[in-house]
């Protein structure tokens, strides 16, 4: 992924139209008189040989013949004549090209990619930026710039859309049209064969003028990419996506989008890789841009418990109604809040409880008095103010009392005049001032949960997860071997016994179990494992053998195995004549009386790869369907998060007859799990059905696994880099302290402030070139801790005290761009650790990962007065220059192909 060469695409200085024309329903028609209506103020040059002239516009025989190497290419010839075109835009220096010209959609799937490889391979990108094929092209209307096929265009504005689709980029543009709602930028993308989600969320995530970012998304190419764009433009402004969902999986087919056949799996993965990346997901246009107006306000909410002021019952109870269909809650009103509103109102006069339904000839005076006081009540995350229409009572006068009410309000405070006409008005004034507000209750409410939804996310970006037992030591080996001898002997699954060994190599309880060809070797087990045993058929045709009485529970003596395996096996030859039969599995009875059956899976999805399950377990768990999944790598607190997302979460709390559960020993599970995909990649599939929870912890009855050979990294296949264990390494200090040098965790947090605030007002300075407050907040530490490792990296070297507790003593920090063509350093030790070599251990550490992987150029700047970092600098090569742009600054950048390992 990459922005290189994005500005020449989106914030170019002039425009060539290859393809011109002036046939009205050709595309090269269509654009220039777009374009031209628009009003861009650079140079707009239409090429053909049709014409003299188009659109007014004097034309050019072909791009050598253009009179300035344009900026932007929009090219509306054929897609067979792209790739000489684009050679020819290429030798003229152009850096960007939008595809629009027919073609693409009729080709075969074998055509497309050979297109697609033909142009990539001229353009090489990211030299020439491609949007398209088979793009409806993209507005900028800062820059009165509208290079696309759709009709009509929309004003300057703070939000950003990206669509994959069309007819959804066509249908959003009308609907802003007609809602008077202006966009930064709208991008159509097409087939995506260069410029992907990705690049536009990095360009847009820091691009000044866009606020919040709208994506309609169908499908995502490359998951790792767009899990790290995403997360990035997340932590800087609102991201709101829309997907159809099921009815897009089935439409589309299961080849093109994935491979499972469920489409509610598939739909399910892509909501929490949306939820994992910190984006708001919505369900239609309206939600996208009433959820886009409210995220965009300062204000923040963080619960979802709303008060409603009404001047209509019936209202007010719609409010009330979609509020908590939706999840939210109506806020308690406090007896002090009750006792002011009597005060203004008379207790008589309004509901005494939420909604607060006051008078419906209430006037902006009676309005304001009792917002000022629902505002002072703390137990409400926002409130929502709603108005009904009444002829004696102008609209525009309670809306513009409550306006000047709110000026200095820092709670949410959203509004819903009910109407048009005068309510239009009363609306107006509400946006004039970013006030929130709706024509509907039903919209108000859902933006409201919309915006509890998306703090949630930006919270889970940022939570601080749980320590991991410190005696977790996977015996990653033992499980590598097991699979590989499996593999070896080709088999595609394990056997149950192989299956609770990989299990019980990273932690997890199991049951014990044999493996039994006859009933005589039934019988030995039986009396090996202690009685009393399970007997279950093994048989390839027959994966369910409780359906067909092939599993007996509670054999308590040999004779009980031997005639109970004499049944099976008539029984299977009864019904299954076809059936072959390998044998029988003897299991020892796991005994928790009272416990919850519970299930873990994992199973690898085509585009995001692993994907971890956990829900209801035992035999009705289909009939159920009580799961939740999410993506590893996981934390305690994101296994915590999955399991409260289940149904079963609520029993899991302990009931009047039953126990708490130990939540702490499931998430464990699912961390166990979660590593192990990871670690082992080989195994494709894994089912642990039912899994026994209980106050005493967790035992695993039942395994299965399925596996695959597979070269390269597990940590590969995931969406989200996990964190890079292989990178940890011990070292001695000048004085003999043994430290060890390791990428920063969530869990440092702690003991990062700690390190913070050790740190002399002399180091922060020359750290943050200038006076820094020492008070952190949640958020800067989580920045620090919380990183994606395909992106940053910080090095920290950690040790113990005194007291036999971890400390920080320095860090070495990398932050890399997109396209890995350079990457910014920045270092800080603590003083009373200087002259022990550490400085230059951590430098050389950060040094030797950015050779590894791949980037150019290692820079940083540091002041000119900091002596010790230039010649520290100087030490690893690098070349030192005053800062042409602040003179009080010098630059350190070193070039990687020089540096020896």
């Amino acid at each position: 992924m990459s922005v290189i060469n994005l500005e020449y695409l989106l914030k170019p200085t002039s425009v060539a139209v290859i393809g011109a024309t002036n046939d009205p329903q050709n595309a090269g028609n269509i654009v220039m008189r777009n374009i031209m209506a628009g009003g861009f103020m650079g140079p707009v040059m239409p090429v053909s040989d049709e014409a003299e002239a188009i659109a007014g516009v004097l034309t050019h025989a072909s791009v050598k013949h253009l009179p300035k190497t344009p900026d932007l290419a929009v090219v509306c010839s054929p897609l067979d004549q792209v790739p000489e075109i684009i050679h020819s835009l290429k030798e003229r220096g152009t850096r960007g090209a939008v595809l629009m010209g027919a073609g693409f959609a009729s080709m075969t799937d074998e055509e497309r990619n050979d297109v697609k490889s033909t142009i990539l391979g001229i353009a090489t990108p990211p030299e020439i930026r491609i949007i398209g094929p088979k793009s409806l092209g993209f507005m900028v209307p800062s820059l009165n710039l509208n290079a696309s096929l759709a009709y009509g265009s929309v004003g300057p504005g703070k939000v950003a859309f990206i669509s994959q689709s069309d007819s959804l980029f066509a249908t959003v543009l009308d609907w802003a049209i007609d809602k008077g709602i202006g966009f930064s930028h709208m991008i159509a993308l097409g087939s995506r064969i260069d410029v992907t989600f990705a690049d536009i969320l990095d360009y847009l995530g820091s691009d000044p003028l866009t606020r919040s970012i709208m994506v309609y998304v169908e499908s995502i190419k490359d998951a790792r990419e767009f899990m790290s764009a995403a997360r990035a433009a997340s932590r800087n402004k609102p991201v709101l996506v829309i997907r159809p969902g099921q009815a897009l999986d089935t439409v589309l087919g299961d080849v093109k989008l994935h491979e499972t056949g469920d489409q509610r799996l598939m739909d399910a993965v892509y909501d929490v890789a949306f939820r994992r990346a910190g984006m708001l997901r919505v369900k239609d246009i309206d939600g996208l841009f009433d959820a886009a107006q409210t995220l965009s306000t300062p204000r923040q909410v963080h619960g979802r418990k709303l008060a409603i002021l009404t001047n209509g019952t019936s209202a007010g109870i719609l409010a009330a109604d979609r509020l908590m269909d939706g999840g939210g809650e109506l806020a308690p009103l406090s007896d002090e809040t009750i006792k002011a509103i009597d005060t203004v109102l008379g207790a008589e006069n309004w509901s005494r409880a939420n909604p607060v339904d006051i008078p419906f000839n209430a006037d902006g005076a009676a309005y304001s008095a009792v917002l000022k006081v629902l505002i002072k009540d703390k137990t409400s995350n926002g409130i929502l103010v709603m108005h009904v229409p009444w002829t004696a009572q102008p609209d525009r006068e309670v809306a513009e009392a409550l306006r000047d009410s709110l000026k200095r309000v820092k709670r949410m405070v959203l509004t819903a005049w009910l109407g048009s006409g005068a309510a239009e008005e009363a609306r107006e004034v509400f946006r004039k001032a970013d006030i929130p507000t709706y024509e509907t209750p039903t919209q108000a409410v859902q933006a409201f949960l919309y915006m509890a939804e998306y703090l949630r996310n930006q919270e889970m970006l940022i939570e601080t997860p749980d320590s991991l037992p410190s005696d977790f030591f996977p015996d990653t080996s033992r499980a590598r071997t097991i699979v590989t001898n499996a593999l070896e002997a080709g088999r595609d699954t394990l056997t149950e016994p192989e299956a609770k060994g990989l299990l019980a190599a990273y932690g997890i309880p199991v049951v014990e179990t044999r493996i039994a060809v006859s009933a005589k070797e039934a019988v030995i087990a039986a009396d090996e494992l202690g009685y009393p045993v399970a007997l279950k058929l093994r048989s390839p045709q027959i994966p369910q053998p409780f359906d067909m009485g092939g599993v007996l529970l509670d054999l308590e003596t040999p004779e009980r195995v031997w005639e109970g395996a004499a049944s099976i096996l008539a029984r299977c030859s009864r019904e299954r004549p076809d059936a072959y039969v390998e044998g029988f599995t003897v299991q020892k009875m796991g005994r928790r009386p009272g416990a919850h059956e519970l299930s873990v899976s994992a199973t690898v999805d085509a585009v995001f790869g692993p994907v971890v399950h956990f829900g209801h377990g035992g035999m009705a768990r289909d009939m159920i369907q009580d799961q939740a999944l999410t993506l590893p790598p996981l934390s305690m607190s994101l296994a915590k998060e999955l399991v409260g997302r289940t149904r079963i979460a609520t029993l899991l709390k302990g009931t009047p007859s039953q126990l708490p559960v130990d939540i702490d020993d499931i998430c464990l599970t699912l961390i166990q799990i979660s590593q192990l995909i990871v670690d082992v990649p080989q195994i494709q599939s894994l089912d642990i059905n039912p899994l026994y929870a209980d106050s005493e912890g967790v035992l695993a009855l039942g395994g299965k696994v399925a596996i695959a050979p597979f070269e390269g990294r597990g940590e590969s296949r995931l969406a989200i880099r996990p964190y890079p264990r292989e990178l940890e390494e011990c070292v001695v200090l000048k004085a003999g302290r043994q430290v060890t040098l390791r990428p920063i965790r969530p869990e440092d947090e702690v003991t990062h402030r700690t390190f913070l605030s050790s740190l002399t007002d002399d180091d922060l300075r020359l750290r943050f070139f200038g006076v820094v407050q020492r008070d952190f907040d949640h958020k800067d530490i989580a920045r620090f801790t919380q990183i994606d490792y395909d992106r940053e990296m910080a090095f920290i070297a950690t040790a113990l005290d005194d007291a036999g507790m971890p400390e920080t003593l320095g860090v070495m920090r990398t932050n890399t761009k997109p396209d890995n063509s350079g990457a910014e350093f920045a270092i800080v030790v603590r003083s009373d650790q200087k002259g022990e070599g550490l400085g230059s251990m951590l430098f050389h550490k950060g040094i030797q990962y950015t050779k590894q992987r791949g980037t150019r150029v290692l820079e940083g700047q540091t002041m000119r007065e900091n002596k010790a970092m230039q010649g520290l600098s100087r030490k690893f090569g690098f070349v030192i220059t005053p800062d042409p742009h602040d003179d009080g600054l010098v630059n350190m950048v070193l070039e990687m192909e020089t540096v020896t390992l």
